[in-house]
Order: C-alpha cells, then sequence, then structure tokens
C-alpha cells in the first residue's frame, strides 16, 4: 500500500456508493498531490501542507506512507461487497481509454504526454480525442487541423515502442440534424470516433432523440459520448430529454458503444439511464474525458459504477485488447 493507491481506492470505494462527486474528486486530487512528497513515512501535517489536502486526506496519505491500510481504507472494504471488489479487478484489467484530449484542442498537454501517461498506467493504447471544428470555443480541429494531427500522431507512435499504440480519433459533435461536424473521409480515416452533443442540449425530447439516433446509427460512430451532457457540480446543467429506450435500442444494434464518463462532475450516464443501457445488451467505454494527464486516473470510478450493474469485462470495450477493438470496429 502507498498513499496514491489508498486514496484512488478510496475514491473508487465512495463511488460505488454513490458518494458526493464533491468526495470523490477530493481524493483523486489528493493523489495527485502525493507525486510531491519523497517516499517513505510522512506525518499528516506535513501531508496536510500540500495542495488540495485535507485532514481526511492527509491522514490516508500518513498511514498509507508507511505501508500500513489506513483505516478509513479498512472500514471502506469491510463494508465493500463482493461486487465492489469484482470492479476494482475491471479497473486493473482496464487496456486503454477511448476519450482523452491534448493542447490541440481545449486539453491542457501536448500528445506526447498525454500518451505517456496512458502508457505509465499500463494500458494498451489510448485514443486521441480533440473536438470537432464546431466547437470553436474548445479550439476544435478543422479537417486541415485534424489530417496534421494524424502525421503528429503517427510520429509520437514511432518512438512509443510495441507495448503501447495512441489510435487516432476524435470527439465530434452531433450537430442538430444528427450529422457529424467533420468530412466523412476523414472520419473514415479514423481508427475510433466519439460522438457528443454540445449544443442546444435543453432541446425537447422528440428532436434530440432523432438527433441521438441519426448519430449512433452512423456507421462511423464508435462510442456516444456523454450522452445526457449533465454536468452535477457548481452551478451545474440538468441532463438532456430523450427516449433513452429507443436510443439505447439502437446503440445495442449498432454496436455503438455508450461511454460511462469517468468525469466526476459528470457521472454520465446516470444511473437510471445506465441501468436502462445495461438492460439494452449496449457494449460500454469507460472514458475518463481527460484532460490532463493525472485525469486518466479516474478510470477506476468509472469502473467501480460499471461493476454496480453488472457488466463485465466482455461488455466493455477498454478492457478488450487492441486487436479486438479494432476488428469490431471494422466489421
Amino acid at each position: 500500500m502507498d498513499p496514491d493507491e489508498a486514496l484512488r481506492r478510496i475514491a473508487f470505494l465512495l463511488e460505488w456508493r454513490g458518494a458526493s462527486p464533491y468526495r470523490v474528486r477530493a481524493f483523486h486530487t489528493a493523489a495527485d498531490a502525493v507525486r510531491d512528497l519523497p517516499p517513505g513515512p510522512v506525518d499528516a501535517a506535513r501531508a496536510g501542507r500540500l495542495r488540495g489536502v485535507g485532514p481526511v486526506t492527509a491522514d490516508v496519505i500518513a498511514q498509507a506512507s508507511t505501508g500500513a491500510v489506513p483505516s478509513y481504507l479498512a472500514h471502506l472494504e469491510a463494508e465493500a461487497d463482493p461486487a465492489a471488489r469484482a470492479g476494482w479487478d475491471l479497473a486493473a484489467a482496464s487496456t486503454g481509454d477511448c476519450h482523452l484530449h491534448s493542447d490541440w484542442s481545449d486539453g491542457g498537454s501536448p500528445v506526447e504526454d498525454m500518451a505517456d501517461a496512458a502508457r505509465a498506467l499500463g494500458h494498451q493504447w489510448a485514443v486521441l480525442t480533440d473536438h470537432s471544428p464546431r466547437l470553436t470555443i474548445a479550439h476544435g480541429l478543422s479537417a486541415e487541423r485534424l489530417e496534421s494531427q494524424l502525421e503528429a500522431v503517427a510520429a509520437v507512435n514511432s518512438g512509443l515502442g510495441p507495448d503501447f499504440r495512441l489510435l487516432t480519433g476524435i470527439e465530434c459533435d452531433i450537430l442538430e440534424d444528427g450529422s457529424l461536424d467533420q468530412d466523412e473521409g476523414l472520419l473514415g480515416r479514423l481508427d475510433v470516433v466519439v460522438a457528443s452533443v454540445h449544443s442546444k442540449l435543453r432541446s425537447e425530447p422528440e428532436p434530440m432523440t432523432a438527433r441521438l439516433l441519426a448519430a449512433v446509427s452512423n456507421p462511423h460512430v464508435d462510442v456516444l459520448g456523454h450522452c445526457t451532457g449533465r454536468i452535477i457540480t457548481g452551478r451545474g446543467r440538468p441532463q438532456s430529454r430523450f427516449d433513452a429506450e429507443a436510443v439505447f435500442a439502437a446503440c445495442a444494434e449498432a454496436g455503438t458503444a455508450v461511454e460511462i464518463n469517468c468525469r466526476p462532475e459528470r457521472r454520465d450516464p446516470p444511473d437510471d439511464l445506465l441501468a436502462q443501457a445495461a438492460a439494452a445488451g449496449c457494449r460500454f467505454a469507460v472514458d475518463t474525458d481527460a484532460h490532463a494527464p493525472e485525469q486518466l486516473r479516474w478510470q477506476s470510478t468509472g469502473y467501480a459504477r460499471a461493476a454496480r450493474f453488472g457488466l463485465g469485462a466482455d461488455r466493455l470495450i477498454t478492457t478488450w485488447p487492441l486487436g479486438r477493438l479494432l476488428k469490431s470496429r471494422s466489421g
């Protein structure tokens, strides 16, 4: 046991219990902070001086820094059922992440840093999914910039070695008529396409349903990203309204994975819709939607939710080896 592992496991178990997203994020934030600590025992007072570390997380850090299982973690584990432990095993078996951003759009880090962080986590692959052009606030990629990024990804892969591959992709806006915000020919050249709604999220259910049905049935689309668009922290944003039964049935028929978005402020889809998608037979992608390297570590909390709804590795494309992932897209 070390502080990072202890804090991430607590975040996982809190997510499993459906705790406040603020609490879940607090433990991830503290885990990010312990990178600045030297190895060996650290007292709680010193840990508490780290940015983003409070009294509870400082105690966890102090106890784990000696190699002990922190009392807070021991309490959560004692109350966890076997399915929670299975979820942790799923997280450990993760092979990749279908949704991450770089400084080519609204991420804060170079492509190389995001790839290195994914490889350091033990991933076999990760998909670079910067935004499409209509999302100008996020510096979305025009067709010309996306062409350039494909060359940049090839250059990064040339230096990564055989055990990891950065896949080409995009988070493509679903436009009001359900079409995709990028050149069709370019979409066909990408390894993975995540399609998401970012505009007019408060549309009436009927047009939103038609919009989503058109997108998830598009043969270029592999993943339906953060399907409700909700934000559950801060000022928040209500979830979109649509015919979930129809949309998830279409996802299951087309083989389009429903994203389990791991960002604490999203938890998208919400539990009721996640249960409905699971019952519909959908595949899922447990994705971080990471905009910085440390956010790739949020993935374990998404697996907590997947396990809570009885989803096994076969239905989670982010546990699949690279060959199976790419074969599923080619047909």
